[in-house]
């Protein structure tokens, strides 16, 4: 799954044979190496501390520090750690996500360090080919861990290289948290019983893990929660019949989600006139993509209870089936005051992904 996701993403920007001579444990006994180590969305930065400081360093951090869309603070998408090459050690080397950023035309002992990484003939065709600029290893140095190798003949072109395929450099570590996040979520035993349920009542099943309980439920609506002590997840799932792509329009998909929240969405059972409903101030954001292999509308914002005594993030995904006629909202807000909120809410939307109808689940059998 890993490798093929891999090629996927390299596709057209780098031939993976390219750079195959890069230096690792890539050949090592896998059961030798020692188990990567690191928290949800951190990644080791390895970069001269000069260029770190200068415009190469800018775009790393627009890059990988861009800001989280639809959380209540400010949050980057990834946490860097920086470290100086000739600082990086065992320990350091066994971090989940790693990224080394060195160009050729740098002089300095700490680049010369990186190039090291890189064989003779990997050097040569990068300081012939301008387009070659990423390669990726998995397993380099521990099990687990995903590197990637950004480089370039001189600052200037790989700056540019880099901010004309931020989205799909971001996106290449947000799948792989996902993919890590699917491994964790689902040690623990799934709530088996309401994904059966779910499919034998409504035609479709999410993988739903431990520690969720049906808050609501009606003929084409159901809301999930697993309330802790400091985190309140959230899911609900929603669907009407198909008639038209204004459906799909973005004001009727807040519409939509705003007639589903007062319905059914309360801040408290026993205050029958609390609810939830969309802040529109900041707008949620609303985007088209492909998601889960069809066309789908994105939606991330802001929620909030009409007497304003709670809030937070949430993120929803619209989109049809053929086979039952459904236009289907799905969706997963987080009530967590104070607390970073970033890796809560990328794993809702790990767990969204698991979406399946009744269709899909026979096709894929």
């Amino acid at each position: 799954m890993q490798t093929k996701m891999a090629i996927r993403f390299i596709t057209g920007i780098l031939l993976v044979s390219v750079l195959a001579g890069c230096s690792g444990g890539g050949g090592q006994n896998k059961g030798l190496m020692r188990k990567a180590s690191g928290r949800g969305g951190e990644v080791m930065l390895v970069m001269d501390s000069t260029k770190w400081r200068g415009k190469l360093g800018d775009e790393v951090r627009k890059t990988f520090r861009a800001q989280v869309v639809g959380l209540p603070r400010p949050e980057p998408v990834f946490t860097l750690h920086y470290v100086d090459p000739r600082k990086l050690n065992s320990v350091l080397k066994s971090a989940t996500n790693m990224i080394f950023v060195t160009t050729l035309s740098s002089k300095s002992q700490a680049s010369a360090v990186l190039r090291n990484y890189f064989t003779s003939s990997s050097l040569q065709k990068i300081q012939e080919d301008p387009s070659l600029f990423l390669h990726i290893n998995k397993d380099e140095f521990a099990r687990g861990q995903s590197v990637m190798y950004l480089f370039g003949q001189n600052d200037e072109t790989l700056i540019k290289n880099m901010s004309d395929n931020r989205d799909r450099l971001r996106r290449y570590f947000d799948e792989i948290e996902k993919e890590r996040l699917m491994s964790s979520l689902y040690v623990a035993k799934e709530v088996t019983g309401i994904n059966d349920h779910l499919l034998n009542t409504h035609n479709f099943q999410m993988r739903i893990p431990n520690g969720y309980q049906i808050a609501d439920e009606q003929s084409n609506f159901i809301w999930l929660r697993n309330v802790g002590v400091e985190v309140d997840r959230n899911l609900i799932i929603t669907y009407v019949t198909y008639k038209s792509e204004s459906q799909f329009d973005d004001d009727e998909l807040i519409k939509w989600r705003n007639i589903v929240a007062k319905k059914y969405l309360f801040e408290d059972p026993d205050i029958p006139e609390s609810f939830v409903v969309t802040e529109d101030r900041p707008a949620p954001v609303v985007k088209q993509l492909t998601w889960n292999g069809k066309y789908a509308k994105e939606m991330k914002g802001l929620w909030k209870t009409n007497n304003l005594a709670m809030g937070g993030p949430f993120i929803g995904y619209a989109f049809t089936d053929e086979g039952t006629g459904r236009i289907y909202y799905v969706e997963g807000f987080l009530y967590s005051p104070g607390k970073s909120q970033r890796e809560f809410m990328r794993e809702l939307s790990t767990i969204l992904s698991t979406f399946k109808t009744q269709a899909e689940l026979a096709s894929a059998n």
